[in-house]
């Protein structure tokens, strides 16, 4: 183990829920074997199985009447009858501390319009708060929906499925979810579990929400960029639309902020089911936090009575690496002495869904009866921290990082940098390892650091964020006063006025901050405005077919597989695709490769692995491009390609990236083959890489700006500076350039053009 000493602190929490409820008929009263009005519904359940609804007054109920609903034979949401499992699940859920406090959430919730909701990890908030606010808003019969978001498409997912199974419903029918690219509702759906994204885009086309009763703002503390502007809307709302009831839940949040943000609204604070948990530390840091995490795993599984593992990464390549060295590890374990079985899952965001629930399989057997206990472990990103809940959870191993994104407003690069956790997170980290008995967190830095180092709270996303998606979305929304909306954070000056620059540069906002016709068009895509505009201009290059591949393609995680012990073959397999102008286009060719073995009738999983590229980011690509097509059909977006033989096609396409990307082009210094300089910024880069451009070439457009231990350009694709001149002029306006290797390059170009223009008029 990374030499760990035991720490002073302790997590506390209360003891476990309630005695189990009793079963009750519809009145409330005890019921007995041979009720009458169950015999009653053993003849004609479907006619009157609304009758049990029937009993409960909207935004009136009380606990005692819900429970009764909900303890009867029939489901009073389908009529049909209850099945053995809602009765097992029912009885576990009525043992949550959220429960005992279900009349006291009532009386604030029919009290007032907001009420601000604090429920420990583990209280049950996520799950049990939108049932209760079902059986009391009764949308079937008001054709008013519940929403409750979620910052993460994992959680939304996951708890909404949850939910189906306590309802005794069908994912998608009376409980559905709602996440970028993918809605999982139907004209029957009740409660609509989705990502607060997606509840702002739904907000762009009704700005009163007018299709809910009632809005469950969950996880609020993670302050995500759509929470914050999510939170600031709704306050604007709950003065127009008295009738819409607002629930701001969280697991720890500073509460006065909150409540004095929405005009003093009541707190209730539930306490989670949490047994104590003992907080160890490093006596000193460690240079390797990887290594320690991996060393700390194994030790614990050699060592600590049984109980799963919970383990903190900070992104994909991290985690996977992670959950093969520590499988490698255990199996040798398992060689040399009698260590018990261990299966171990990696969870980020990204990972599909079905790979998602794996982390809630039990742990595998002993390997003989009476031998070493087996246990699993999950290596997670930050979403393991609050969204998700797995029982079995002893042990935790906390390395103190996560990566955030942080963005210069100056330099206008926005990355994702691992950076140190806030308390907060360590607090949540540490509150996970106490579910279902007493646990154990492994902190991988020092007491010290921990109350010196790390901050109280992470900061808001606002803070740290590229904003030209956020404005963009509130030009749409209505909001023209900027400036003053009322965030409850706002942002940097400096920050908001590079996000009005950047989208007058694309044409989105006019000189005056109004929205164009193109910012209206652009608006309705969920993508960055820059590829955004790219995808709606690409008919005027004839080829948005490709375009739109191309934007799938950067809307995913990256497509190439490159795993460590096969690095040499799967470069090699790469450069078959690679196509000499640049990266855009060796997507493209992968991407028309991989759809001509569909075609072809082959195991694509099989191609997939072979060819050294992800067939789950693949197929994801295939999944938005089909959306995205939509979109453009619905906005009459011609879809066009230039002829495959035509000299033009990969140029065509060249230019087209120009469209949204003009301002993310760098030229190639004239002392250095290897270094280039940003147009206008004027940074230092080195082309990553990954890249498959292997001619140095002296101008190119980029995707992305990486920022390591060297500052890299990503996703590079060769241009040539004419087009610039041509396709952005108003960027690429001289008179704004500061005196440089880049104006004066670009002035040769410009005259070489009016030469060109000039020679031409003389002949005609």
């Amino acid at each position: 183990m990374a030499d760990i000493t035991k720490g002073t602190k302790r997590l506390s929490g209360e003891a476990e829920g309630s005695q189990d409820s009793k079963r009750v008929k519809t009145n409330g009263d005890k019921m007995d074997a041979k009720n009458p009005y169950l015999a009653h519904l053993e003849e004609k359940p479907e006619a009157d199985f609304e009758s049990l609804l029937d009993k409960l007054e909207r935004r009136n109920t009380t606990a005692k009447q819900a429970e009764a609903v909900e303890d009867s034979d029939i489901n009073p949401w389908t009529g049909q009858r209850h099945s053995e499992r809602y009765f097992k699940i029912l009885k576990a859920r009525r043992k949550l501390p959220v429960n005992k406090q279900r009349q006291e959430f009532l009386d604030l919730y029919h009290n007032n319009q907001i009420l601000v909701f604090v429920g420990e990890t583990g209280s049950g908030k996520t799950t049990q708060i939108p049932q209760y606010v079902l059986y009391d808003e009764l949308p079937h019969q008001t054709g008013k929906l519940i929403a409750c978001t979620q910052p993460r498409r994992v959680a939304a997912m996951s708890v909404a499925q949850r939910v189906a199974d306590e309802l005794d419903v069908k994912l998608g029918e009376e409980v559905g979810y709602s996440i970028r690219f993918e809605n999982k509702t139907s004209s029957k759906t009740l409660l609509k579990y989705m990502t607060d994204g997606q509840l702002l885009r739904e907000a762009m086309h009704d700005r009163d929400m007018s299709r809910y009763s009632c809005i469950i703002l969950d996880e609020a503390h993670e302050r995500t960029l759509a929470t914050d502007i999510l939170m600031a809307l709704l306050k604007q709302l709950s003065e127009r639309r008295k009738d819409l009831k607002i629930i701001v839940m969280s697991a720890t949040l500073d509460a006065q902020k909150f409540q004095s943000y929405f005009f003093n609204a009541p707190l209730l604070a539930v306490p989670g089911r949490t047994h104590p948990v003992e907080i160890f530390y490093t006596p000193e840091a460690e240079r390797d936090y990887v290594e320690a995490a991996i060393r700390t795993v194994l030790q614990i599984h050699a060592c600590e009575p049984e109980g799963d593992i919970l383990l903190f990464l900070t992104g994909e390549e991290e985690i996977e690496d992670a959950c093969r060295r520590i499988s490698l590890e255990v199996d040798e374990m398992i060689r040399e002495s009698d260590a018990g079985p261990m299966s171990v899952y990696p969870l980020y965001g990204t990972l599909p869904p079905h790979q998602q629930q794996r982390i809630f399989e039990k742990a595998p057997q002993p390997f003989r009866p009476g031998g070493r206990p087996g246990r699993k472990c999950i290596v997670a990103t930050n979403i393991a921290e609050t969204s998700l809940t797995i029982d079995g959870i002893v042990y935790v191993v906390d390395p103190g990082f996560s990566k955030q994104k942080i963005y210069n407003p100056r330099t206008r690069v926005e990355s994702l940098l691992v950076s140190p956790i806030s308390k907060a997170s360590a607090q949540q980290r540490a509150g996970r390892a106490g579910r279902t008995r007493p646990g154990k967190c492994f902190r991988l830095y020092t007491e010290e650091a921990f109350k010196k180092e790390l901050i109280e709270q992470t900061y808001p996303e606002i803070l740290r964020s590229n904003l030209s998606n956020t404005v963009l979305e509130l030009k749409k929304l209505g909001v023209e006063d900027l400036v003053h909306f009322d965030l409850m954070d706002p942002p940097a000056p400096e920050t908001m006025m590079r996000a009005l620059e950047e989208l007058n540069y694309l044409a989105c906002l006019d000189d005056d901050g109004e929205l164009t016709p193109l910012g209206n068009l652009a608006s309705e895509f969920p993508l960055d405005p820059a590829l955004a505009v790219m995808l709606i201009s690409s008919p005027e290059f004839y080829c948005s077919n490709e375009i739109l591949s191309i934007t799938s393609l950067l809307s995913v995680p990256q497509i190439w597989v490159r795993p460590a012990n096969a690095r040499k073959r799967a470069d090699e397999m790469k450069a078959q695709f690679a196509h000499p102008d640049g990266d855009h286009l060796t997507l493209l060719n992968a991407y028309h490769a991989y759809k001509g073995a569909e075609a072809r009738g082959e195991d694509m999983k099989k191609w997939c692995h072979e060819h050294f590229l992800s067939y789950r980011h693949l197929s994801s690509a295939d999944n938005v491009r089909a959306q995205l097509k939509k979109i453009m059909e619905t906005h009459g977006i011609e879809l066009v390609s230039t002829p495959f033989h035509d000299k033009n096609y990969y140029t065509n396409i060249r230019r087209a990236l120009l469209a949204g990307f003009f301002m993310q082009v760098a030229m190639r210094e004239s002392s250095n083959s290897k270094v280039y300089k940003t147009v206008k910024d004027e940074q230092l880069v080195l082309i990553h890489p990954s890249t498959t451009v292997t001619t140095p070439y002296e101008w190119v457009v980029y995707n992305e700006f990486v920022l390591t231990t060297k500052q890299y350009v990503r996703t590079v694709t060769n241009i040539r500076p004419e087009w610039l001149l041509e396709i952005a002029p108003v960027y690429y306006d001289l008179s704004t350039f500061q005196k440089g290797e880049i104006k004066n390059a670009l002035t040769r170009v410009a005259e070489k053009i009016r030469r060109q223009q000039a020679m031409k008029a003389s002949k005609a």
